[in-house]
């Protein structure tokens, strides 16, 4: 059985993240935050739930200052859980959020840096030096705001919105991605600000846990030890969105990594907690079975026989045991199976197994079987239905064995998780939509109602 990396702890509100505190599960609301009303009742179904952190995405000052208001109503109401503010591109809005939330996520990829257009930059050392020194004049006077209000922070980098700047000095690396966390950790502990919290996410299994384990090196080697969030960003909706999310996630809680986490689908928040309740709850007995697993693998074969008390259990259970040997190209081929024929799983057709197992490989990169979606949970920056829009693309190309497919609310790390697709569906604004292929745009602010049409029409020209 692994055992739990030790962590430093970070006080969010009133409770304790890392060290050893219970790994804590979180999600994000999709509501527009200045509507007070819908924002309230829905932290109050994500609390109800399970949830002990609720996010609300602050594009603004406006929807900052707005978060007193929620966060007063639902105290009013006997919810004292903590509540995260999460900021893009305006660092003012995250010295606002600052004042009224107990933990405030900024993203390094934008927070000072400008918008990406995904173009190379040359920089002397010295000019490097200078780009850095721009980040401590906006970080250190949010530091000291923090300290003033008790405000924990959560560094979050996401592999789909790098800035140019870390881009073109590290490419789309791994490497580049946790130097974009350490240039922003450096500043933290020289202001002696410990409560904080990192987090690595990318919508690639193989990506995030790679950065992530990377990270913890970095971190060890500059003998920093602080609590990390886990999260496989944009992992789709329904049993896709919970077997990626299983094999990412999973993967780093079998080797003693994670201190809280969120599953991100592309569902009603509230459907996150018990996903992520249930990662958690197992563990232990995942770990067991990546031992067993491992120790079976025999021409390239992971051979799993496992049991659960559902089919949804057992599929968690399979892509979380799976996950890092699959990830770690301990084997490229997965057969699963049940303890036997009577009992819960007993009634399981073989086909239910093999399609499993196909979606577990498809999830850890190996072998695609069927189109891949990767596709946001929503926030209050969505100005479009996502669920809707999600099963139209799908019901229209779900055929396309192999085809990947982005579907992102917002330009947040939408241009960035295109490099992993073949095509990307993106939010431009109210009622307004941009096309990508990759990572170029090549339809802008097209009316949603013409979207998906669009869309449907630029892939079946390319296959002609």
């Amino acid at each position: 059985m692994s055992t739990r990396r030790i962590s430093s702890v970070a006080h969010v509100g009133n409770i304790a993240i890392g060290g050893d505190n219970p790994i804590r599960i979180q999600s994000m609301a999709t509501t527009d935050t200045n509507d007070t009303e819908g924002s309230v009742a829905q932290a109050k179904r994500i609390i109800d739930a399970g949830g002990e952190l609720v996010r609300f995405t602050t594009q603004g000052t406006r929807e900052a200052e707005n978060m007193k208001n929620i966060s007063a109503r639902l105290k009013a109401d006997g919810y004292t859980q903590p509540l995260v503010a999460d900021v893009h591109f305006t660092a003012h809005t995250a010295d606002v959020a600052a004042q009224y939330c107990e933990k405030v996520r900024i993203n390094p990829g934008n927070y000072v840096d400008p918008g990406r257009t995904f173009k190379h930059l040359e920089y002397t050392d010295e000019e490097y030096a200078a780009e850095l020194k721009k980040i401590e004049a906006k970080l250190v006077p949010f530091i000291n705001i923090c300290k003033e209000h008790h405000t924990a922070v959560r560094i979050g980098v996401n592999h789909g919105s790098l800035s140019d700047r870390i881009m073109s000095r590290y490419g789309d690396t791994p490497e580049g991605i946790v130097e974009s966390c350490m240039e922003f950790l450096r500043i933290f502990r020289r202001e002696q600000f410990d409560d904080v919290v990192i987090s690595i996410k990318a919508s690639n299994t193989v990506v995030m846990v790679t950065t992530v384990r990377l990270l913890v090196k970095a971190m060890d080697k500059e003998d920093m030890h602080y609590p990390l969030h886990l999260g496989v960003t944009e992992a789709g909706e329904g049993e896709d969105g919970r077997i990626k999310s299983a094999v990412g996630i999973g993967a780093l809680l079998t080797e003693g990594i994670g201190d809280t986490i969120r599953v991100s689908l592309s569902e009603e928040p509230e459907c996150e907690i018990p996903v992520a309740r249930k990662l958690v709850e197992l563990i232990s007995e995942c770990t067991q079975l990546r031992a067993e697993a491992e120790a079976s693998i025999k021409d390239d074969t992971i051979t799993l026989t496992l049991d659960a008390p559902d089919w949804e259990t057992l599929q968690l259970k399979a892509a979380m045991a799976v996950g890092a040997l699959l990830i770690d190209r301990k084997a490229t081929k997965l057969v699963i199976r049940p303890i036997s024929s009577i009992g819960p799983m007993g009634h399981i057709s073989p086909t239910s197994f093999v399609e499993l197992a196909d979606a577990i490989l498809q999830a850890a990169r190996i072998k695609f079987t069927k189109t891949e979606y990767i596709s946001c949970p929503g926030c209050g920056r969505t100005l479009y239905n996502l669920q809707e829009t999600i099963a139209k693309i799908k019901a229209a190309t779900s055929h396309l064995v192999g085809l990947k497919i982005g579907i992102m609310g917002c330009i947040v790390n939408g241009p960035g998780e295109m490099a992993d697709a073949d095509y990307g569906y993106v939010g431009a604004g109210r009622g307004k939509i941009s096309l990508y292929k990759q990572k170029v745009c090549v339809e802008k602010n097209i009316p949603e109602a013409e979207a998906v049409d669009k869309l449907l029409e630029l892939i079946a020209n390319d296959k002609r």
